[in-house]
This record gives C-alpha cells, sequence and structure tokens, in this order.
C-alpha cells in the first residue's frame, strides 16, 4: 500500500468515529506582514510562538483526540522558518491545509510539497480593490503568481476569498475565472468578533461597515448561483448543505438552522498552544492537557455554552458544526472519500 493510500484508509477511518472532534484549526504564528482592512491581527502581533517540537507533540494528540482535517493558519504561517518541519509532519497525519496571503508560498515551495492544500486568498479580480483591501501594493500581483507558480510545481492549490459587501457581486465571475484555470475554490464570509474580554483566544477583527453584507437578495441569489454551478464542477469545494445553510441566514425569513458545535466537532488552537472551541471565547486550557480535560465536567459544560452562542457567522465554524452527528459523519465520509480520491491522482 502506498504512502497516499495508507493516509487515506487512515482518515477515512478517523471520519466514522463518531463522538470524536473531526477538525482542528491551529494558529501557529501571530505574525504578519500584511495589514487587510477587515482583520487586525497585524495590529497584536505577539513574537512569542511554541516551537516546531512542542507543536509536534501536539499534533500527536489531535490525532489521538481523532482529528482528521488540520488547517494551519496565523497570521502568516509561512513566516515560521521551521514552517517545514512541521507541514512534513502535520501532513503525515492529517489532510493538511496551509494559509498564506499570497507572499510567502513561493518562497516555501518545498515546505509546501506534501500538504494537501495550499489555500491563496484572494478577494477580487480587480488589482486595485484587492490591494486596497490586503492594504498591500503588489498583493494581487504576488497572489496570481503564486497561484500559477504552485499549480505549475504540482502543488494543490486553491484560492479562497472572503465574500462581503464588497465583492459581493464579482463572486461568480472570480469562482468561472479559476474554474477555467482548474483551480480548485471555496470560501470564507465576512464575519467579526464581537467579544472583548481579555482571555478571548484570538482576536481576528471588529466590525467594519464596508465589509458587512447588507444586500441580502443578492447573497442568495450568489449561494443558488453556487449550488448550480457545484453540479457541473466539482472544483467549488463546499457542500450543498453548506451553502443552502449560509443562504438561510440572509433569506426574508433568516434564521441559523444550526447549533454551533464548537469543542464537540472541533477546536482551534492558538500560537501558544491554548485551546478553545472557537476563537471566540476564551481560551479554555493547553493542548497539552488533552485528552484527559476534553472528557472533563468543565468542558462539558463549555460544550452547552457553544451550542447556545450565536455571536458569529464564520463559515467555517458552521462548516464544522453541520457534521457532528453520526448521519452527517457518513454523509461528509463519503464526501471526503471523494476529496481524497482527487487527491490521490
Amino acid at each position: 500500500m502506498t504512502s497516499g493510500l495508507r493516509k487515506a484508509s487512515s482518515l477515512a477511518g478517523r471520519y466514522l468515529s463518531s463522538g470524536k472532534p473531526h477538525h482542528a484549526q491551529w494558529l501557529v504564528t501571530r505574525k504578519c506582514n500584511y495589514r487587510c482592512v477587515g482583520c487586525n491581527v497585524w495590529k497584536e502581533q505577539d513574537d512569542q510562538e511554541l516551537s516546531a517540537a512542542e507543536i509536534k507533540k501536539g499534533l500527536d494528540i489531535l490525532k489521538g483526540l481523532g482529528i482528521v482535517e488540520l488547517t494551519i493558519s496565523g497570521g502568516d504561517p509561512l513566516l515560521r522558518s521551521d514552517i517545514a518541519e512541521i507541514l512534513d509532519y502535520a501532513s503525515e497525519r492529517f489532510l493538511t491545509t496551509v494559509y498564506d496571503n499570497g507572499s510567502m508560498a513561493t518562497k516555501k515551495i518545498e515546505a509546501l510539497r506534501k500538504v494537501d492544500f495550499v489555500a491563496i486568498s484572494i478577494d477580487s479580480l480587480d488589482e486595485a480593490k484587492n490591494d486596497a483591501i490586503k492594504a498591500v501594493p503588489g498583493a494581487w500581483k504576488n497572489a496570481i503568481h503564486t497561484v500559477e507558480v504552485l499549480q505549475k510545481e504540482g502543488i494543490r492549490v486553491a484560492v479562497t476569498p472572503t465574500i462581503s459587501q464588497k465583492n459581493l457581486y464579482e463572486i461568480m465571475d472570480m469562482t468561472n475565472y479559476f474554474m477555467e484555470r482548474k483551480i480548485p475554490m471555496w470560501f470564507c464570509l465576512y464575519s467579526y468578533d464581537t467579544s472583548v474580554d481579555s482571555k478571548q483566544l484570538f482576536r481576528i477583527g471588529k466590525a467594519n461597515d464596508e465589509f458587512i453584507i447588507t444586500d441580502k437578495e443578492a447573497m442568495v441569489n450568489l449561494c443558488n448561483q453556487l449550488i448550480a454551478s457545484m453540479k457541473k464542477n466539482p472544483n467549488i469545494l463546499m457542500t450543498k448543505k453548506l451553502l443552502q445553510t449560509l443562504r438561510s441566514l440572509y433569506e426574508p425569513n433568516a434564521e441559523r438552522t444550526w447549533k454551533c458545535q464548537a469543542l464537540n466537532q472541533f477546536l482551534v488552537v492558538d500560537h501558544l498552544g491554548r485551546i478553545s472551541g472557537c476563537h471566540n471565547h476564551n481560551f479554555a486550557g493547553s493542548i497539552f492537557d488533552q485528552p484527559k480535560q476534553w472528557k472533563s465536567n468543565e468542558f462539558k459544560t463549555l460544550r452547552k455554552t457553544y451550542q447556545d452562542c450565536t455571536q458569529c457567522n464564520y463559515l467555517c465554524y458552521i462548516a464544522y458544526s453541520l457534521y457532528g452527528g453520526p448521519k452527517s459523519i457518513l454523509s461528509l465520509a463519503n464526501d471526503q472519500w471523494k476529496n481524497i480520491k482527487l487527491l490521490l491522482k
């Protein structure tokens, strides 16, 4: 059996194990070299971070908990000098996605060879608009060049626009543009933190009126267009259920049709190894206290708190929450197996 097939078999087996978390996001650094308008990570940078050895120890713990999909982000994780060692270790154990703002990936080609996806943030096909959002001149050219280089090098690259009022009317044009070039896409949704607690795990951004979606009808139409496009193009890496759930937030009788499964189906780890169900809430312990703490009464109480929480619409948290029950896990495992087969081609 090849190493790829062994990994696929291991992932599928973990996906079919109910009652365990399957998704984790590790924000391995607080450092960032961009100044994105809708984000404040760059305003609150921190030179402290775990060593590669400590992160590898934590990755073993995550695998033991049942994690299948691991997102490595920051800040920009590729700013770490030891990121190759971290990614090599992670990619052997998880379906691993690495986020980059488009500035670093071409400098870390060899470090990215084994990961499953490199996600490049591009928010507009309009160079000036994209650079204004990123607040860095040349950001668009860097990102487009990065996508082209990674694709040429045979590294699986995806483009990840953040849908907001700022780019709402061009998302389908962007989708078609990258679909024609056989570049997979998935989407983020502009959201913002509402917590102001000093113990919040990780602050990302505050409300910005330029980005908050006000044209709800256009957002509903976009979801419908993406659902229709998925039937023709497998490179839209979303699920119909997720897009329908997103659509429900903007329909005339808008409602949340899910309960958050933070610290149940997914968790977040920060640059210091602290964990929480999601970045919006106070940190609840350390990755190195697991799995003992995971089974504690304290965490049982926190899970109820998270399920009752309605303070954010971060699309990744919605996606993870939709696949919390046994039937959903089986459905997601089926979808993921298709993706794994795609990855093994």
